[in-house]
C-alpha cells in the first residue's frame, strides 16, 4: 500500500499508452473533489468542488483545488464530468470557468441546473451536455460510460472511463439505500457488468469506510422527523444543506400530515429547492409551501421553517438566529431540527450553535440524539460488497480524510486486491496506470486557494498566520523616534497592547530593557530603520514570552527625526 512521499519530485513523461490520474482535492480531506485524469496528451476533469473553512481559516469564504497544475492545459481538457450536486463536487467550477468558459461540462439535469444557477451569478453562460444512466459519451480520449448510483441528492452518476491505456471507474459519492425515497437504486447490475469487462482501476467513496456494516436507509428516519414534528410546541426551524432534495422533500412530507405550511429561508436554498420542483424531483404537497413574509399571518404551531446552517456556518441563518443576528428570534418552545451530519472539522462551530439555541430557550433535535439523518455514504459492509462485485486490478480509495482512505484501502485488500495494488495517496500525488499496474510517479504542486470576499488566491498561509496570531495571541505596537544623525532614541519606546488580560502598566517594565537594547543596537553600527525594527521585535517577544507566555503580532515603528 503507497503513502505520499515528502521527497517526491515532479512526476516524469507519461508513457505512450499510460494513464495518470491526479487528483488536486478530495483526497486527506472531505470536500475540494476534483481528479484530473490525462491519456495520450488529452484531460480529462472529474468534479470541481469547494472545501469550506474551519476554525484554522479566520475570514476565508471557501477553499478551491489548486489549478495550477492545469492552467496552462485548458485546451486539452476534453471535459468536466460532475458527478452530482453537491457544493464539494461543484462548488468550484465557476472559479475554473473564470479560466476557460467554454470548457465542456457534463452530467445529470439536476446536476447541470444547479451548476447553470450559480454560473448565472457569476454572468458565465456554460457549454454543457446533459446525461443520464446508460449513456455512453466520446470525450477526446476518453470514452465514458454512466451508471446510477444512489445519494443524499438526486440524479447522482458513476462513471466508467475507457482509454487506450485501461478502464476506471469512479463512484463519485455513493452508498446503496435498497429503500430510496425517489426509487433509483445504485445499478450493481452495471457495476457487475463492467466488472466483468475489466476495471483496471476502482475509485471508490471512502467516506464512510471506517463505519462498519450498511448505511441506514433515508426512509428509516422519516418516522423521526415524524415524531418532532408531533411534539413541537410552536415553530419548527428545520436546517440542512441546500441541496438536500431527499430530506426537504421528507420535512415536507411530515409538515403536510401535521397540517403546518412550510416557508424557505435562504437565498441557496430558495434557489436549489424551486430547481428541484421546477424538474421534478422535489413533490410538494399542495398549499404546503409559502412564502416567508406569509408566516406572520400563521400561529406559531402551524410554521416550519427550513434554512441552511447546519454546519455552524457563520453567516448562515441558522448561525445568525442563535446569535440574535436575524429577523427569525428564536425562543422557548421552539424546535430547532439538525437534518444533517457533521463534517469532519466542523463540530467546534455546530455544537456553538447548538448551545447558542438551546440557551434562548429552543429544543435542538440533532443526530447525537434523535435518528433524524443518515449519511449519503457507503459503509464498510457496501465497499466490500461493490469490491467483490467490481473484482478491480487496482483500487484509489478517494473522497476522505486519510483515515478514510487507510481504511477503505484496507477493504480492498480484504476482498483479495494484492496490496501491491492499492494506492492510497494524498492531493497532489500523480499516480500512473501502465500495463495493467499502478505506481505512484511523483507530485504536483497542490495548495489550498483561499477565497477571501472579493479576492481568489491573493490570501495565503502566511496571512492566515497572521490572522491566527491577531486572534489568539494580541497584538503590541512600539513606536520609538531616533535621532538620524546619531542613531539615539530621543523619544518612546511608546508601547500599546491589546488583546491581553493583564493590566497595560505591566509593559512598563519592558521599556528600560527596551532602550539599552536600542542603545546597545547603535553603538554596534546598526543605523537604518529595519535593523533597530528587528531589535524592538526580538526584545519585545523574548520579554513577552518569559513574562505572560505568549507569542502577539508585534509591529515595531522606527521614525527619523
Amino acid at each position: 500500500m503507497s503513502h505520499p512521499h515528502p521527497e517526491l519530485g515532479l512526476p516524469g513523461p507519461l508513457p505512450a499508452d499510460g494513464v495518470r490520474v491526479v487528483a488536486l482535492g478530495g483526497l486527506g480531506e472531505v470536500g475540494r473533489n476534483m481528479t484530473v485524469i490525462e491519456h495520450r496528451g488529452q484531460l480529462l476533469v472529474v468534479d470541481c468542488g469547494v472545501y469550506f473553512p474551519d476554525d484554522s481559516h479566520p475570514g476565508i469564504d471557501l477553499i478551491l483545488p489548486d489549478f495550477e497544475y492545469i492552467e496552462d492545459r485548458l485546451d486539452d481538457v476534453q471535459a468536466v464530468i460532475l458527478t452530482h450536486g453537491h457544493e464539494d463536487h461543484i462548488g468550484a467550477v465557476p472559479y475554473l470557468l473564470r479560466l476557460k468558459p467554454d470548457l465542456p461540462l457534463v452530467g445529470s439535469q439536476l446536476t447541470l441546473a444547479l451548476v447553470e444557477a450559480k454560473l448565472r451569478e457569476h454572468r458565465i453562460t456554460p457549454y454543457t451536455l446533459g446525461v443520464h444512466e446508460g449513456m455512453r459519451e466520446v470525450f477526446g480520449q476518453f470514452d465514458c460510460e454512466f451508471v446510477a448510483v444512489n445519494h443524499s441528492i438526486p440524479d447522482a452518476l458513476a462513471v466508467m472511463i475507457r482509454t487506450g491505456g485501461g478502464t476506471l471507474l469512479h463512484t463519485g459519492d455513493f452508498k446503496m439505500d435498497q429503500l430510496p425515497l425517489d426509487g433509483r437504486l445504485t445499478d450493481l447490475r452495471a457495476f457487475a457488468r463492467l466488472g466483468e469487462e475489466g476495471v483496471d482501476l476502482f475509485l471508490t467513496d471512502s467516506t464512510n469506510a471506517e463505519v462498519p456494516g450498511f448505511t441506514s436507509p433515508e426512509r428509516g428516519i422519516s418516522s423521526a422527523i415524524d415524531k418532532v414534528f408531533r411534539h413541537a410546541e410552536r415553530r419548527i426551524i428545520v436546517a440542512c444543506f441546500s441541496s438536500h432534495v431527499h430530506r426537504v422533500q421528507q420535512v415536507l412530507d411530515a409538515a403536510d400530515k401535521d397540517g403546518r405550511k412550510v416557508a424557505m429561508v435562504g437565498r441557496s436554498m430558495v434557489r436549489n429547492m424551486t430547481i428541484a420542483a421546477d424538474l421534478g424531483y422535489l413533490r410538494v404537497p399542495p398549499g404546503v409551501l409559502v412564502d416567508f413574509g406569509q408566516l406572520k399571518d400563521l400561529p406559531d404551531d402551524r410554521v416550519v421553517l427550513v434554512c441552511t446552517g447546519s454546519q455552524g456556518e457563520p453567516m448562515a441563518a441558522l448561525s445568525r438566529m442563535a446569535n440574535r443576528d436575524h429577523k427569525i428570534e428564536v425562543g422557548p418552545g421552539d424546535t430547532v431540527l439538525l437534518a444533517s451530519s457533521l463534517i469532519p472539522g466542523n463540530e467546534n462551530a455546530v455544537y456553538r450553535v447548538i448551545n447558542g439555541l438551546m440557551r434562548l430557550g429552543a429544543l435542538v433535535v440533532h443526530k447525537g440524539n434523535a435518528n433524524v439523518h443518515v449519511s449519503g455514504h457507503a459503509s464498510a459492509g457496501e465497499l466490500l460488497y461493490c469490491y467483490n462485485i467490481v473484482r478491480p486490478r487496482n483500487v484509489m480509495p478517494v473522497h476522505g480524510e486519510w483515515r478514510h482512505l487507510y481504511a477503505n484501502g484496507e477493504l480492498a485488500v480484504l476482498t483479495g486486491v494484492a496490496r501491491g495494488n492499492v494506492v492510497v495517496v494524498e492531493d497532489g500525488v500523480a499516480v500512473d496506470l501502465v500495463d495493467g499496474h499502478v505506481s505512484v510517479a511523483g507530485v504536483v504542486p497542490c495548495g489550498y486557494v483561499y477565497v477571501d470576499g472579493s479576492s481568489v488566491g491573493g490570501a495565503d498561509e502566511e496571512l492566515l498566520k497572521d490572522r491566527r496570531i491577531l486572534r489568539d495571541e494580541g497584538f503590541i505596537s512600539v513606536v520609538v523616534v531616533v535621532d538620524s544623525m546619531t542613531g539615539k532614541v530621543v523619544a518612546g519606546p511608546e508601547i500599546q497592547a491589546r488583546g491581553f488580560v493583564e493590566d497595560a502598566v505591566i509593559f512598563e517594565d519592558i521599556r528600560p530593557t527596551l532602550e539599552a537594547a536600542l542603545d546597545a543596537a547603535t553603538a554596534d553600527g546598526a543605523s537604518d530603520t529595519y535593523q533597530l525594527q528587528q531589535v524592538i521585535r526580538r526584545t519585545v517577544g523574548g520579554w513577552v514570552g518569559r513574562k505572560i507566555r505568549r507569542r502577539p503580532m508585534i509591529i515595531p515603528t522606527v521614525i527619523e527625526a
